[in-house]
């Protein structure tokens, strides 16, 4: 008996060591997904920054609308095909519908951002991860909350905040806006990573 006890005891051990070791496995991996999320999201933030920078100061706001038009979109393209995961962002605000509409967990996640601010929690310390199962396909999920600068109110403010040439410019790029009457330091949306766990970090 006590042969058997012993064998029982060997292998309760064994197998908490093999769950203890899987789990501090796949704890490792979601921390890596996390900072490559990271890493990715910074890369959009700085690219765009930067376009709508220099447009703005070259060219002025009118002009600016067409970098977060074609430009923006073309940078999460780009970095989604580098790294085989969805980059967009989304808001619960959009201007074109086509595009930046927030699926059911990104609409949570912005609503959850808002709470915590509301809270007293700066947007600038938030993000949100999670693996979440989607038919049956597991997902890593990674989002960073975008805020309205001061800059953003010449084509995100109220009527007296934006210029008339911006106004007949949006008006035409984007008949169904719905992306006006912002406040500085409002959430204006989110960058959202989505990535495959099935693909293997590069």
């Amino acid at each position: 008996m006590s042969v058997l006890n012993n064998f029982v005891k060997h292998l309760i051990i064994f197998v908490s060591s093999m769950l203890i070791t899987s789990l501090a496995l796949a704890e490792d991996e979601l921390s890596q997904r996390e900072q490559a999320a990271e890493r990715v999201m910074q890369q959009f933030v700085q690219q765009l920054g930067g376009h709508l920078q220099n447009e703005m100061k070259t060219n002025g706001p009118v002009s600016a609308i067409k970098v977060c038009k074609d430009v923006a979109p073309e940078i999460a393209s780009q970095l989604s095909i580098e790294n085989g995961w969805r980059v967009s962002r989304v808001t619960t605000k959009v201007r074109n519908p086509l595009l930046g509409m927030p699926d059911q967990w990104e609409r949570e996640t912005l609503a959850d951002f808002e709470a915590r601010a509301a809270k007293g929690e700066e947007y600038s310390a938030m993000n949100k991860t999670a693996v979440v199962d989607e038919g049956g396909l597991f997902y890593f999920r990674y989002m960073k909350p975008l805020v309205i600068a001061p800059v953003c109110l010449s084509c995100h403010g109220s009527d007296e905040q934006i210029p008339d040439a911006v106004k007949t410019e949006l008006e035409k790029a984007y008949p169904f806006d719905q992306a006006k009457g912002y406040k500085v330091d409002e959430l204006r949306g989110a960058v959202s990573i989505k990535q495959p766990m099935d693909i293997p970090l590069q």
